[in-house]
């Protein structure tokens, strides 16, 4: 098994997530896919390798010798839905020697002017669009990368502890931890392999949580609205000028947080507005999800006969609390990535993971790199011997694991 021929196996299955299905998993091709991977693991000699209703894969590489600790590695199957998965033609890009690469008859390119990265890949061999749809490899290189590293595990017979194996679906739409059984599973931590250049040690997120704003008017006719109509529009706007301008995602980065109005629908009666809110610290979180109460509070005293309601709900949290009591999970992957060549690098991920909501969830599951650029776009793109290397070091951090 090549790393490269799974994961041109895996992409050619389209797996986009829907949000708006209200099914588990959100569209059926991810169970399709689950069931192709159950196949697989079962001919590498992973016996109990299922799939639950739910669309969660589950295997284990058996141990050849005790050890203190049990391992987990997971990578979700869904890919970003936004993007169209389907009939993906990808391009192999061998010795790349810089420059800007055509892709396909699109019109598109993948440049080193928009993607600065690339200037380091120069004699390696890159996986592209053609584009006309993303690649998926956020998060199939993930899931090439454990199976590969499981195979050669499994043939090569060297001591080794006992390994879990997950893949979920549904994880770029928020839900891939939803229905996942960490008890079943039986691991002490685990790490998700999830995008990210060569290196990437990942164990701090963002604070998440989503927040609804229904705003109530009042319309008569315009001929006569003069004091009596209350247009619902305006009054959302009032709103978001009540909230700090600086703290939107275009004029942050790093650690700054940010609210974020995700979406406006509106008329004169009645409009809605959903926003995202984000920080990596917890007490800042907090205070931005008080400030939007606040500005709520302010707009009903302004406007008592047409009540604005506000609605959060947390997402999910920074794992770091949940990591820094097992820092030993973060320097034992940093060994098995010196051991390979690679100087591990961590920087704080605006965003969430799979791994974020499990180490709430009573599994520690920092994140590591896939070897992929671009994600999400028609841009994406994979570099094939970082993967390569990247199965190597899930396979030393399984061999170091106490």
């Amino acid at each position: 098994m090549s790393v490269k021929d799974v994961f041109l196996d895996l992409i050619s299955y389209n797996t986009g997530s829907d949000e708006t299905t209200g099914t588990t998993p959100s569209t059926p091709g991810q169970k399709v896919l689950g069931a192709h991977i159950v196949e697989v693991m079962k001919s590498m000699g992973m016996e109990d390798a299922h799939m639950d209703e739910n669309g969660y894969v589950y295997g284990t590489v058996p141990a050849t010798e005790p050890r203190k600790n049990t391992v987990g590695f997971i990578a979700h199957m869904d890919t970003y839905g936004g993007v169209s998965g389907e009939n993906i033609h990808p391009q192999i890009i061998e010795n790349y020697g810089g420059g800007d690469i055509a892709l396909g008859t699109s019109g598109l390119t993948l440049s080193p002017e928009a993607s600065p990265e690339l200037t380091k890949h120069v004699g390696k061999t890159l996986i592209t669009t053609n584009g006309t749809t993303l690649l998926g490899g956020d998060d199939k290189a993930g899931v090439a990368e454990i199976l590969c590293a499981a195979a050669e595990i499994l043939k090569e017979c060297k001591p080794h502890g006992t390994v879990k194996i997950g893949f979920t679906p549904d994880e770029e739409i928020g839900q891939g931890a939803d229905h996942f059984d960490v008890e079943g599973f039986g691991c002490d931590y685990a790490y998700t392999v999830d995008g990210g250049s060569l290196g990437g040690l990942d164990y701090e997120n963002f604070n998440a949580a989503s927040a609804v704003v229904e705003v109530e008017g009042f319309s008569t006719h315009t001929g006569g609205a003069k004091g009596r109509m209350i247009n619902s529009m305006k009054v959302a706007m009032e709103y978001c000028d009540l909230l700090p301008k600086g703290q939107v995602p275009e004029l942050t980065e790093e650690r700054e947080g940010f609210i974020h109005l995700d979406s406006i629908k509106g008329t004169v009666t009645h409009t809605t507005m959903q926003f995202i809110i984000r920080d990596h610290d917890k007490e800042l979180f907090l205070q931005k999800k008080e400030l939007m109460g606040q500005a709520a509070s302010y707009i009903n005293v302004k406007y008592p006969s047409q009540p604005l309601t506000l609605t959060v709900k947390d997402s999910y949290y920074n794992m770091k609390e949940q990591i820094i009591p097992r820092m030993d999970i973060i320097e034992n992957m940093e060994q098995a990535m010196r051991e390979n060549g690679v100087e591990p690098h961590s920087s704080p991920v605006r965003g969430g993971t799979d791994g974020a909501r499990l180490s709430f969830m009573g599994l520690p599951c920092p994140n590591i790199c896939t070897g992929g650029g671009n994600a999400h776009g028609k841009t994406e793109y994979v570099v094939l011997e970082d993967m390569e290397t990247i199965k190597d070091i899930i396979k030393t951090a399984i061999y170091n694991v106490e």
